[in-house]
């Protein structure tokens, strides 16, 4: 499924890998701290001037998934990737001037 060239799964991969990497920043930031996920989005909530730098740090998954289809040329999921992430981009910058 991951060898296809389509648009589609570019989209889903875009979609799918910032969650990963949020699932990742856990990891590495709160699970040493003995901290639970729950308490993890419970401080994201009480945050939310966080949300914006955590979605673009989630995005270096994107980047990483992006690099790799292109240096396979799997030119359409790598545009399905790329179209995600300026989604994401704009989401970001929209957060920051509406300061949610």
């Amino acid at each position: 499924m991951l060898k296809q060239d389509k648009l589609s799964l570019g989209i889903l991969l875009g979609l799918l890998a910032p969650v990963a990497g949020l699932f990742i920043y856990y990891l590495v930031t709160f699970m040493p701290r003995d901290q639970s996920l729950s308490d993890f989005f419970t401080m994201l909530k009480q945050n939310r001037h966080l949300l914006p730098k955590l979605i673009s740090i989630c995005l270096l998954a994107n980047g990483l998934v992006f690099y790799l289809y292109t240096r396979k040329r799997r030119d359409l999921t790598a545009r399905g990737i790329f179209l995600i992430t300026m989604l994401y981009a704009i989401v970001i910058l929209l957060l920051k001037i509406i300061h949610w």
